[in-house]
């Protein structure tokens, strides 16, 4: 009888292969980065080849280092970096060039294009989204326009596309060896292509974008087996599929209307619970699907996306050299008693959710000469807060519900003074579970479930304890006149990138 479920966590900067016992815990880990590449200003890409050996890698440690058989797995699920764009050859695997990682701002030319009859909310009815370079329709459209002789092979039916889930399933399955060319439908809804009432392919928006539909995956449920896996998985079911931010919602329990979460990875996700009603937003979040389990409806959310958020202490650390390793931001944070009066907007990728402008870029204002890299390493922090906090004022006009709690998880989730500047910037308290990597654990749930590992959402809901929570201690009149100054440095990064 098997005793565990696992699950590939394919993320922007790492991969990681997490192994959970039946009440939700880590049982055994690996993880690895991978390179971050920046061809030109604006590009971000990955080597799908790479993510595919770092794949493999963490697999056999993490088995290495529980001591654990893969006939003790039930099943594994896949979670994955949403939206980074993967083209490759049907015969053998191989790229016909690097993935386009969701950062990547080189498709702004094609939707300004593509807007230009019908504005930015062209497809929106459709697919619930703006036009924007983070999604994959477009990049696709740019890999068939701009690599030799990639249009007329994917004509023919020589290319297979996928978002990262779809790459790491078709070789998990076997690759060109009778690899399942699948997505689901959380993953699918991240393309600008999938039409969110009939969950398929939408013929209309494939013409417009000039997309065969050849080399399209086929839609399923989140949680359903492809096929078994092969290499050091040999047998086990694959029998889950989460974009990362729906996996956490999963995983973070949050299955009735009303239940949000955020993550705080590279990027920062709040998602909310819509039920099976897809909810149109008129404060600029996205309508996504947020999971369907076998043969049940699709379950909704919306979502506020922010492209940078745990990416701007790295860039601390690599760009800047502020600090050695990003844990130490907290404490070059402390060193200060607040910001300087200085504010960090990281448009780096343009502005996500509520503005969706692609032509910000990032600014730095209100630096006096008392400024040190202590506020440098404060203001940091309070970006990703104050984003949120615009996020959730979005989510709350959308809903009609003020939120009276957030549930969060992510890597920056231990970062005490971020947490505790959250829950002042929100106003609501913040609440940590006991398993903080939620995202893994929404896609191993969704396997087990496939499978009879898990039977019920009750059973999950059971697994998920809380940890630590941070009540808000900041006062109003301080909390709005920040917030008042944070939404001003917003304006000064607009209409940069022409």
């Amino acid at each position: 009888m098997p005793k565990y479920a696992a699950a590939i966590d394919q993320g922007t900067t790492s991969t990681r292969f997490m192994i959970f016992d039946h009440t939700g815990n880590v049982v055994a880990i690996d993880q690895i980065e991978h390179e971050q590449i920046y061809p030109k200003p604006g590009w971000v890409e990955h080597d799908p080849l790479e993510i595919w050996a770092r794949t493999q890698g963490v697999i056999a440690g993490a088995l290495t280092k529980g001591n654990i058989d893969a006939a003790d797995i039930a099943a594994v699920g896949i979670t994955n970096q949403r939206e980074t764009t993967v083209i490759w050859e049907k015969a053998t695997g191989v790229p016909v060039c690097n993935a386009i990682v969701w950062q990547d701002t080189r498709t702004d030319k094609i939707c300004n294009e593509l807007a230009a009859d019908g504005g930015q909310d062209r497809f929106r009815a459709k697919t619930g989204l703006p036009l924007a370079t983070y999604f994959s329709g477009p990049k696709i459209k740019w890999i068939l326009d701009n690599v030799e002789g990639a249009r007329s092979r994917a004509e023919n039916g020589e290319l297979l596309f996928g978002n990262i889930d779809t790459w790491v399933i078709w070789n998990l399955t076997g690759g060109p060896n009778g690899g399942a060319h699948v997505t689901d439908v959380s993953n699918a809804s991240r393309t600008m292509l999938m039409n969110l009432e009939t969950l398929e392919w939408d013929d209309e928006i494939l013409e417009i974008m000039d997309v065969p539909k050849a080399i399209l995956p086929e839609i399923r449920a989140s949680s359903e087996v492809y096929g078994e896996a092969v290499g050091a998985l040999a047998g086990v079911p694959v029998a889950g599929d989460l974009g990362d931010q729906q996996a956490a919602l999963f995983g973070q329990a949050c299955y009735d209307v009303g239940e949000a979460k955020n993550t705080y990875g590279t990027g920062c996700f709040m998602l909310l619970n819509t039920g099976t009603d897809a909810v149109r937003s008129d404060n600029g979040l996205l309508t996504t699907v947020a999971y369907k389990i076998g043969d049940e409806p699709a379950v909704y959310a919306l979502e506020g996306s922010i492209a940078i958020a745990g990416a701007l202490v790295q860039w601390l650390r690599d760009n800047l050299g502020l600090i050695e390793n990003s844990a130490e931001v907290e404490a070059l944070a402390r060193s200060v008693d607040d910001n300087g009066g200085m504010y960090f907007v990281p448009a780096f990728s343009g502005l996500f959710a509520p503005y969706w402008r692609s032509d910000a870029r990032g600014a730095i204002v209100g630096m006096t000469r008392y400024v040190t890299k202590g506020h440098f390493a404060r203001a940091t922090l309070e970006a990703v807060a104050f984003q949120t906090r615009e996020v959730l004022d979005a989510m709350n006009k959308d809903s009609g519900v003020e939120l009276t709690a957030l549930k969060v998880d992510g890597g920056m989730v231990f970062n005490e003074l971020l947490m505790q500047f959250q829950s002042d910037i929100l106003g609501v308290p913040v609440i940590r579970p006991t398993v903080a990597e939620t995202t893994a654990l929404g896609a191993a749930y969704a396997a087990g479930m496939a499978v009879g590992f898990w039977k019920s959402y009750d059973e999950l809901r059971s697994n998920w304890g809380k940890d630590k929570e941070w009540d808000p201690q900041m006062d109003t009149e301080h909390r709005e006149a920040q917030y008042r100054n944070w939404k001003k440095a917003v304006t000064r990064t607009l209409d940069w990138a022409v």
